[in-house]
């Protein structure tokens, strides 16, 4: 199978579990259902979902009860990409070219409908043992490994110190702790989880994990080029650092050094695999992919 068609085979069999995990939209809070639901179902690239799918695939694990654990990574995804839209966060109008949710919605709801897609991921992962589909250790890995990547020592204590940081220039160790905590930890948390819903050894959960640094922080690099070089109609998103005067890759570096860390990212990620259980054409070319995308 072409890497394409792969990659689409995981995202399609995710897109269509997705609607089904989340909660009805009704009665008087059915607002923020139809917001939790607004911004889960927007689209996107499903990258963290996927790439749980595909470390699960590689070692041995059955994808049906992988898909509540990839459904949770892309709720906590979404999550807080509502959260960074907000006024008193990033102040973005747009994302995946609609309306940000407290722009269809209004602050309120989006803040709530943020709160609930996060609390909801992790009810969707318990949920797993309770229908019988993973051993209760298998299913309290996987929550501890998400929980860890989604708080202080994870996605919130990075946008933290954006949020401290922001408008003031920012020494590069820094700038690469922020971008490991606020985008990588969440990256690695799929790539873990992946292997641990297959039950795969320590061994190899700490390859996943280190693939998923690389890629991770490779990720937020090609992000940071994209948004310099890109317009926010072309991205489906605000272009918003260099008005927001935020310390990037491309202010520290410029664009033709970034574009080279990006490559050592990609090619550190592919040592990271070589010669183990993951070895396999699919995740190297996912690397490549990450590091080539325009968008």
């Amino acid at each position: 199978m072409e890497w394409k068609e792969k990659f689409d085979s995981y995202r399609v069999m995710l897109e269509e579990a997705l609607p089904h995990f989340l909660p009805a939209a009704e009665g008087p809070q059915k607002r923020v259902a139809e917001a939790m639901a607004y911004s889960l179902l927007s689209g996107g690239k499903r990258i963290r979902g996927v790439l749980l799918l595909a470390m699960c695939d590689q070692c041995g694990g059955d994808l049906r009860g992988a898909l509540p654990f990839a459904a949770a990574v892309e709720m906590v995804h979404a999550y807080s990409l509502i959260h960074d839209d907000l006024p008193c966060m990033d102040d973005d109008d747009l994302r995946r070219g609609k309306p940000s949710c407290h722009i269809a919605f209004d602050e309120a709801t989006a803040l709530l409908a943020g709160d609930a897609l996060l609390t909801h991921a992790f009810d969707v992962m318990v949920e797993s043992y309770y229908d019988g589909a993973l051993p209760a250790e298998v299913s309290l890995r996987a929550v501890h490994a998400l929980s860890e990547a989604a708080g202080v020592g994870g996605m919130i204590g990075g946008q933290q110190i954006d949020v401290e940081e922001a408008g003031k220039p920012m020494e590069a160790a820094l700038l690469e702790t922020v971008h490991s905590l606020k985008t990588g930890r969440l990256i690695r948390a799929a790539a873990k989880i992946g292997c641990i819903a297959a039950g795969a050894s320590d061994d190899v959960i700490l390859q996943a994990d280190r693939y998923a640094e690389k890629i991770g922080l490779a990720f937020q690099i090609v992000d940071d080029i994209l948004d310099a070089t890109r317009t926010s109609e072309e991205l489906g998103k605000s272009s918003s650092d260099l008005e927001n005067n935020k310390t990037t890759y491309i202010t520290l570096y410029g664009e033709e050094a970034a574009r080279e860390k990006v490559q050592q990212l990609v090619l550190e990620a592919d040592l990271a695999i070589k010669g183990n259980v993951l070895d396999c054409d699919f995740l190297y070319q996912f690397a490549d992919e990450l590091a080539k995308r325009n968008q």
